[in-house]
Protein backbone atom coordinates (compact mmCIF):
# COMPACT_ATOMS: atom_id res chain seq x y z
CA UNK A 1 0.00 0.00 0.00
CA UNK A 2 1.39 3.41 -0.92
CA UNK A 3 2.57 5.54 1.98
CA UNK A 4 0.24 8.32 0.86
CA UNK A 5 -2.77 6.09 1.51
CA UNK A 6 -1.73 5.20 5.03
CA UNK A 7 -3.68 7.15 7.61
CA UNK A 8 -3.34 7.14 11.34
CA UNK A 9 -6.40 7.77 13.44
CA UNK A 10 -5.81 9.22 16.90
CA UNK A 11 -8.84 9.17 19.12
CA UNK A 12 -9.22 12.03 21.52
CA UNK A 13 -9.46 10.96 25.15
CA UNK A 14 -13.02 10.80 26.32
CA UNK A 15 -14.27 12.43 29.50
CA UNK A 16 -14.30 9.08 31.27
CA UNK A 17 -10.67 8.30 30.37
CA UNK A 18 -9.38 11.60 31.72
CA UNK A 19 -8.24 11.33 35.33
CA UNK A 20 -10.30 13.57 37.54
CA UNK A 21 -8.33 16.12 39.45
CA UNK A 22 -8.77 15.73 43.20
CA UNK A 23 -9.97 19.08 44.61
CA UNK A 24 -7.32 20.79 46.69
CA UNK A 25 -9.76 21.90 49.39
CA UNK A 26 -11.01 18.35 49.78
CA UNK A 27 -7.46 17.06 50.28
CA UNK A 28 -6.90 19.71 52.94
CA UNK A 29 -10.12 18.84 54.77
CA UNK A 30 -9.49 15.08 54.63
CA UNK A 31 -5.95 15.54 55.94
CA UNK A 32 -7.21 17.72 58.77
CA UNK A 33 -9.91 15.20 59.70
CA UNK A 34 -7.38 12.36 59.63
CA UNK A 35 -4.90 14.19 61.86
CA UNK A 36 -7.46 15.43 64.38
CA UNK A 37 -9.40 12.16 64.36
CA UNK A 38 -6.24 10.11 64.87
CA UNK A 39 -5.15 12.30 67.77
CA UNK A 40 -8.48 12.02 69.60
CA UNK A 41 -8.73 8.31 68.86
CA UNK A 42 -5.33 7.73 70.45
CA UNK A 43 -6.37 9.92 73.40
CA UNK A 44 -9.62 7.96 73.86
CA UNK A 45 -7.83 4.61 73.74
CA UNK A 46 -5.15 5.83 76.10
CA UNK A 47 -7.72 6.95 78.67
CA UNK A 48 -9.81 3.78 78.39
CA UNK A 49 -6.83 1.41 78.63
CA UNK A 50 -5.09 3.40 81.38
CA UNK A 51 -2.12 4.35 79.21
CA UNK A 52 -2.66 7.85 80.59
CA UNK A 53 -4.23 8.86 83.89
CA UNK A 54 -7.89 9.77 83.17
CA UNK A 55 -7.96 11.95 86.28
CA UNK A 56 -5.59 14.40 84.60
CA UNK A 57 -6.45 13.59 80.97
CA UNK A 58 -10.10 12.50 80.82
CA UNK A 59 -11.37 10.68 77.76
CA UNK A 60 -12.72 12.86 74.91
CA UNK A 61 -16.05 11.00 75.18
CA UNK A 62 -16.39 12.17 78.81
CA UNK A 63 -15.57 15.74 77.79
CA UNK A 64 -18.15 15.70 74.99
CA UNK A 65 -20.71 14.24 77.39
CA UNK A 66 -20.13 17.11 79.83
CA UNK A 67 -20.48 19.68 77.06
CA UNK A 68 -23.74 18.03 75.99
CA UNK A 69 -25.03 18.19 79.56
CA UNK A 70 -24.23 21.89 79.76
CA UNK A 71 -26.08 22.70 76.56
CA UNK A 72 -29.02 20.40 77.29
CA UNK A 73 -29.54 22.01 80.70
CA UNK A 74 -29.24 25.49 79.16
CA UNK A 75 -26.99 26.83 81.92
CA UNK A 76 -24.08 27.54 79.61
CA UNK A 77 -26.00 29.94 77.37
CA UNK A 78 -25.79 32.69 79.98
CA UNK A 79 -22.02 32.22 80.27
CA UNK A 80 -21.64 32.31 76.48
CA UNK A 81 -23.73 35.47 76.26
CA UNK A 82 -21.67 37.23 78.94
CA UNK A 83 -18.35 36.33 77.30
CA UNK A 84 -19.68 37.31 73.85
CA UNK A 85 -20.82 40.73 75.13
CA UNK A 86 -17.47 41.38 76.80
CA UNK A 87 -15.60 40.28 73.67
CA UNK A 88 -17.64 42.43 71.28
CA UNK A 89 -17.32 45.54 73.45
CA UNK A 90 -13.58 45.03 73.91
CA UNK A 91 -13.12 44.41 70.19
CA UNK A 92 -15.17 47.38 68.95
CA UNK A 93 -13.84 49.90 71.47
CA UNK A 94 -10.25 48.69 71.11
CA UNK A 95 -10.25 48.76 67.30
CA UNK A 96 -11.98 52.16 67.19
CA UNK A 97 -9.64 53.72 69.77
CA UNK A 98 -6.48 52.18 68.32
CA UNK A 99 -7.41 53.21 64.78
CA UNK A 100 -8.12 56.81 65.78
CA UNK A 101 -4.89 57.01 67.78
CA UNK A 102 -2.89 55.46 64.94
CA UNK A 103 -4.27 57.92 62.35
CA UNK A 104 -3.62 60.89 64.64
CA UNK A 105 -0.02 59.98 65.43
CA UNK A 106 0.61 58.85 61.86
CA UNK A 107 -0.36 62.28 60.54
CA UNK A 108 1.27 64.39 63.25
CA UNK A 109 5.02 64.01 63.61
CA UNK A 110 5.11 66.20 66.72
CA UNK A 111 2.37 64.21 68.46
CA UNK A 112 4.06 60.98 67.45
CA UNK A 113 7.42 62.03 68.90
CA UNK A 114 5.74 63.06 72.16
CA UNK A 115 3.25 60.22 72.68
CA UNK A 116 4.81 57.17 71.03
CA UNK A 117 7.50 56.58 73.72
CA UNK A 118 4.74 56.63 76.36
CA UNK A 119 2.71 54.12 74.34
CA UNK A 120 5.73 51.83 74.06
CA UNK A 121 6.17 51.91 77.84
CA UNK A 122 2.52 50.92 78.41
CA UNK A 123 2.74 48.28 75.69
CA UNK A 124 5.70 46.71 77.49
CA UNK A 125 3.51 46.01 80.56
CA UNK A 126 2.06 42.46 80.47
CA UNK A 127 -1.66 43.08 80.21
CA UNK A 128 -2.51 40.07 82.38
CA UNK A 129 -0.95 41.92 85.32
CA UNK A 130 -3.49 44.71 84.83
CA UNK A 131 -6.44 42.39 85.44
CA UNK A 132 -6.29 42.59 89.27
CA UNK A 133 -5.97 46.37 89.06
CA UNK A 134 -9.03 46.62 86.81
CA UNK A 135 -10.96 44.39 89.23
CA UNK A 136 -10.04 46.77 92.08
CA UNK A 137 -11.01 49.81 90.02
CA UNK A 138 -14.16 48.57 88.29
CA UNK A 139 -15.27 45.58 90.40
CA UNK A 140 -16.23 42.09 89.27
CA UNK A 141 -18.77 43.21 86.69
CA UNK A 142 -18.66 43.88 82.96
CA UNK A 143 -16.43 46.96 83.09
CA UNK A 144 -13.28 45.22 84.37
CA UNK A 145 -13.50 42.53 81.66
CA UNK A 146 -14.01 45.07 78.88
CA UNK A 147 -11.16 47.21 80.24
CA UNK A 148 -8.69 44.32 80.06
CA UNK A 149 -9.79 43.30 76.57
CA UNK A 150 -9.62 46.90 75.39
CA UNK A 151 -6.12 47.30 76.86
CA UNK A 152 -4.96 44.38 74.71
CA UNK A 153 -6.77 45.17 71.46
CA UNK A 154 -6.10 48.89 71.32
CA UNK A 155 -2.33 48.42 70.92
CA UNK A 156 -2.77 45.91 68.08
CA UNK A 157 -5.07 48.28 66.19
CA UNK A 158 -2.83 51.28 66.93
CA UNK A 159 0.44 49.82 65.65
CA UNK A 160 -1.19 48.43 62.49
CA UNK A 161 -2.94 51.72 61.67
CA UNK A 162 0.15 53.77 62.44
CA UNK A 163 2.28 51.61 60.18
CA UNK A 164 -0.31 51.77 57.39
CA UNK A 165 -0.49 55.57 57.52
CA UNK A 166 3.29 55.91 57.58
CA UNK A 167 3.75 53.60 54.58
CA UNK A 168 1.53 55.60 52.23
CA UNK A 169 2.87 55.75 48.68
CA UNK A 170 4.90 59.00 48.46
CA UNK A 171 4.17 59.37 44.73
CA UNK A 172 0.41 59.21 45.32
CA UNK A 173 0.74 61.65 48.23
CA UNK A 174 2.81 64.09 46.16
CA UNK A 175 0.32 63.97 43.27
CA UNK A 176 -2.60 64.60 45.62
CA UNK A 177 -0.84 67.58 47.13
CA UNK A 178 0.00 68.84 43.65
CA UNK A 179 -3.73 68.79 42.92
CA UNK A 180 -4.30 70.99 45.99
CA UNK A 181 -6.09 68.29 47.95
CA UNK A 182 -7.24 69.39 51.39
CA UNK A 183 -6.18 67.62 54.59
CA UNK A 184 -9.58 65.94 54.79
CA UNK A 185 -9.28 64.81 51.16
CA UNK A 186 -5.79 63.45 51.82
CA UNK A 187 -7.06 61.58 54.86
CA UNK A 188 -10.05 60.14 53.03
CA UNK A 189 -8.51 59.27 49.67
CA UNK A 190 -4.83 58.63 50.46
CA UNK A 191 -4.06 57.83 54.10
CA UNK A 192 -7.10 55.74 55.05
CA UNK A 193 -6.99 53.54 51.92
CA UNK A 194 -3.30 52.93 52.62
CA UNK A 195 -4.04 51.87 56.20
CA UNK A 196 -7.22 49.92 55.47
CA UNK A 197 -5.53 46.65 54.56
CA UNK A 198 -3.36 46.88 57.68
CA UNK A 199 -6.38 47.51 59.91
CA UNK A 200 -8.53 44.75 58.41
CA UNK A 201 -5.70 42.23 58.41
CA UNK A 202 -5.30 42.75 62.16
CA UNK A 203 -8.96 42.09 62.95
CA UNK A 204 -8.48 38.32 63.33
CA UNK A 205 -5.69 38.83 65.85
CA UNK A 206 -7.71 41.49 67.65
CA UNK A 207 -10.79 39.29 68.11
CA UNK A 208 -8.64 36.51 69.56
CA UNK A 209 -7.00 38.94 71.97
CA UNK A 210 -10.40 40.36 72.96
CA UNK A 211 -11.58 36.86 73.87
CA UNK A 212 -8.39 36.25 75.82
CA UNK A 213 -8.79 39.46 77.80
CA UNK A 214 -12.41 38.71 78.67
CA UNK A 215 -11.75 35.10 79.68
CA UNK A 216 -8.64 35.90 81.76
CA UNK A 217 -10.55 38.61 83.64
CA UNK A 218 -13.44 36.19 84.19
CA UNK A 219 -11.04 33.54 85.42
CA UNK A 220 -9.53 35.88 88.01
CA UNK A 221 -12.87 37.01 89.37
CA UNK A 222 -16.43 37.00 88.05
CA UNK A 223 -19.87 35.52 88.54
CA UNK A 224 -20.49 34.39 84.93
CA UNK A 225 -18.70 33.66 81.67
CA UNK A 226 -16.60 30.89 80.19
CA UNK A 227 -13.60 31.88 82.29
CA UNK A 228 -15.75 31.64 85.41
CA UNK A 229 -16.96 28.21 84.29
CA UNK A 230 -13.38 26.95 83.90
CA UNK A 231 -12.33 28.48 87.23
CA UNK A 232 -15.22 26.74 89.01
CA UNK A 233 -14.22 23.36 87.56
CA UNK A 234 -10.58 23.92 88.51
CA UNK A 235 -11.57 24.82 92.07
CA UNK A 236 -13.06 21.34 92.64
CA UNK A 237 -10.30 19.51 90.69
CA UNK A 238 -12.76 18.62 87.94
CA UNK A 239 -10.50 17.94 84.95
CA UNK A 240 -13.46 16.97 82.77
CA UNK A 241 -15.08 20.36 83.43
CA UNK A 242 -11.83 22.21 82.69
CA UNK A 243 -11.32 20.41 79.37
CA UNK A 244 -15.00 20.85 78.50
CA UNK A 245 -14.74 24.59 79.16
CA UNK A 246 -11.60 24.81 77.02
CA UNK A 247 -13.38 22.94 74.21
CA UNK A 248 -16.38 25.28 74.30
CA UNK A 249 -14.04 28.28 74.40
CA UNK A 250 -12.09 26.97 71.39
CA UNK A 251 -15.27 26.52 69.36
CA UNK A 252 -16.38 30.00 70.45
CA UNK A 253 -13.13 31.53 69.15
CA UNK A 254 -13.29 29.56 65.89
CA UNK A 255 -16.82 30.83 65.19
CA UNK A 256 -15.80 34.43 65.88
CA UNK A 257 -12.70 34.01 63.72
CA UNK A 258 -14.82 32.70 60.84
CA UNK A 259 -17.14 35.71 61.15
CA UNK A 260 -14.20 38.13 61.09
CA UNK A 261 -12.66 36.25 58.15
CA UNK A 262 -15.88 36.66 56.16
CA UNK A 263 -15.99 40.37 57.01
CA UNK A 264 -12.37 40.77 55.93
CA UNK A 265 -13.03 39.08 52.59
CA UNK A 266 -16.04 41.33 51.97
CA UNK A 267 -14.09 44.49 52.69
CA UNK A 268 -10.93 43.41 50.83
CA UNK A 269 -12.60 42.31 47.59
CA UNK A 270 -9.90 44.09 45.58
CA UNK A 271 -7.15 41.88 46.99
CA UNK A 272 -6.12 39.07 44.62
CA UNK A 273 -7.01 35.56 45.81
CA UNK A 274 -4.18 33.13 46.55
CA UNK A 275 -4.24 30.02 44.39
CA UNK A 276 -2.74 26.66 45.32
CA UNK A 277 -1.23 24.06 43.04
CA UNK A 278 -1.43 20.35 43.75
Amino acid sequence: MPASEISVTVSAPTERSRPRKFPYWLKVRLTQVALIGGFFLFWELGARRAWIDPFFFPAPSAILQRVGEWFSSGDIWNDLGVTLLETVLSFVLGVAGGTALGVWLGLSRFASDVVQPIIKVFNAIPRVLLAPIFVIWFGLGLASKVALGLAIVIFIAFFNTYQGVREVNPVVLANARLLKASRWALLRHVYLPSATSWILSSLRVSVGMAVMGAVVAEYLGSSAGLGHLIAQAEGVMDAVGVFAGILVLSIFVVVLDAAVDRLEKRLLVWRPQTTHDD
